[in-house]
């Protein structure tokens, strides 16, 4: 692949993907023409083609832009895997033999020759990577971030910050290192977080074996310095190297999280590091999200050497990305919360995380299973994430590039449950039962379409 500089125009089959649009308005900042195709307009569409990107809806041939063919030898082209094979564009480029490259492998050519802070993790990936690009944003550092949602902070999920101080150093550049597809062997970082090793995309990599050794690999691509480079979750068994840093509740935790409390709805909390405390209070509610904060406070201090005290601020007030633990409603009448959460540990971890902070009332929780293979792949422990609520309204599967899988259904998920308040519904009749019962504590659960029930669920209560 030839590097960024040799390209002149680039197109996106998937822009409109969360980190497909990233690189599409970083590329677009570098003064490259840019177009696009997507499947539906969404908010994100709008917004590139408000920075005056061309975007079309249509995947037929005639429906690229009028430069394509006159540019074909200096335009990017970048693929996200939801676009299927028989795709029309993409057959046509695979006809004239023109290089298609997937977005994991642009992203490693952007950060090659950078200081890249990689963020990997079955969980907590989006989470973590918005933090700690919100921290470096508040210390006013030199970074780029490309985020894997839209941060409430900084109203992106593509931010370039120049900074107010100079360095000798390659620039940071915050990113999601996805294990989808092997996508984060394409990045060599200077300093890496591993947040959660949970088995998942067992229909590419067939057991959790090979899942964990993905991330061995991802590890080895970790640029070795006279530091700490790799921060992990020290719940996780990982051999201990001179260069490891554990952050967790566990003694042997190089940041330990000690003294977990929760005063008026928020998490306070300790990190203690070499035989001494520092006082931390979350922006985001949940005891997951304490471990994605000390996650970077383990980071920022262990590989950018930032002191505690100036750590504390941005820990606090930052304000978590669109869909993960995000308040839709929050009143002395109605909590309802929307959470991206589309594998059992996730489930757990929010639903757990809902009870500590609302002990006195009854969680109810919308979910919509995200692919036929991960329902096929954790049904049992889907079943009984979804046993600790106490009133689980299931949507049908969301299969996003997948086909149906014989027998795997939202109807199956509940018949392997033994929660008596619970029910498949469609989407229809699921707004006909929040305006009947208007729960106290509702949850919204799920990676696919189901955002699109935020707005009818908040005109209801409000």
């Amino acid at each position: 692949m030839k590097t960024i500089s040799q390209y002149s125009h680039a197109y996106f089959l998937g822009i409109g993907g969360i980190g497909m649009s990233a690189i599409c308005r970083y590329l677009h900042e570098l003064g490259l023409n840019i177009g696009g195709y997507d499947k539906t307009r969404t908010e994100l569409t709008d917004s590139l083609q408000d920075l005056g990107i061309q975007i079309s809806f249509e995947d037929s041939v005639s429906a690229f832009p009028e430069w394509i063919e006159s540019h074909l030898a200096d335009t990017l082209f970048v693929i996200t895997p939801a676009i299927p094979a028989h795709h029309p564009q993409r057959l046509w480029l695979e006809k004239q033999q023109i290089p298609v490259y997937k977005r994991a492998e642009v992203l490693g050519i952007i950060t090659r020759n950078t200081r890249c802070l990689a963020v990997a993790g079955t969980h907590g990936k989006t989470t973590t990577s918005s933090l700690l690009a919100h921290i470096l944003m508040e210390l006013n550092k030199p970074f780029s971030a490309f985020l894997g949602g839209i941060s409430t902070n900084i109203g992106s999920n593509y931010v370039r910050n120049l900074g107010s101080e100079s360095s000798l150093e390659p620039e940071l550049v915050v990113v999601e290192a996805d294990e989808f597809d092997r996508s984060f062997h394409q990045l060599n970082p200077s300093a890496a977080i591993i947040t959660a090793i949970d088995a998942d995309h067992l229909d590419i990599y067939e057991t959790p074996h090979a899942f964990k050794q993905a991330f061995e690999i991802f590890a080895s691509k970790i640029q070795t310095a006279n530091r700490p480079t790799l921060f992990i979750n020290g719940d996780l068994e990982w051999p201990q190297t001179e260069h490891t840093n554990r952050y967790g509740r566990g003694l042997d935790a190089d940041y330990q999280i000690t003294e977990i409390q929760i005063t008026d709805h928020q998490f306070h909390f300790v990190i203690r590091h070499e035989e001494k405390d520092y006082a931390f209070i979350a922006g985001l509610p949940g005891y997951h999200n304490v471990y994605n904060a000390a996650a970077c406070i383990a980071l920022c201090h262990g590989f950018l050497n930032i002191p505690f005290t100036a750590l504390q601020g941005p820990i606090q007030n930052f304000k978590g990305v669109k869909r993960r633990f995000e308040y839709l409603i929050n009143s002395s009448k109605a909590i309802v919360i929307d959470d991206y959460a589309h594998h059992p540990e996730e489930l757990n971890m929010i639903i757990s995380s809902v009870k500590s902070l609302y002990p006195e009332s009854p969680i109810t929780g919308i979910f919509q299973p995200h692919l036929y293979s991960r329902t096929q792949d954790f049904a049992l422990e889907f079943a009984q994430s979804l046993n600790a609520l106490d009133t689980a309204l299931l949507l049908d599967i969301y299969p996003a590039r997948e086909i149906p899988i014989p027998g795997i259904t939202s109807q199956y998920l509940l018949s392997l449950m033994n929660n008596p308040n619970a029910q498949v519904v469609t989407k229809e009749e699921l707004l006909h039962w929040v305006k009947e019962e208007k729960p106290k504590v509702l949850l919204l659960l799920g990676a696919g379409d189901i955002d699109t029930l935020r707005n009818p669920i908040i005109k209801i209560y409000e």
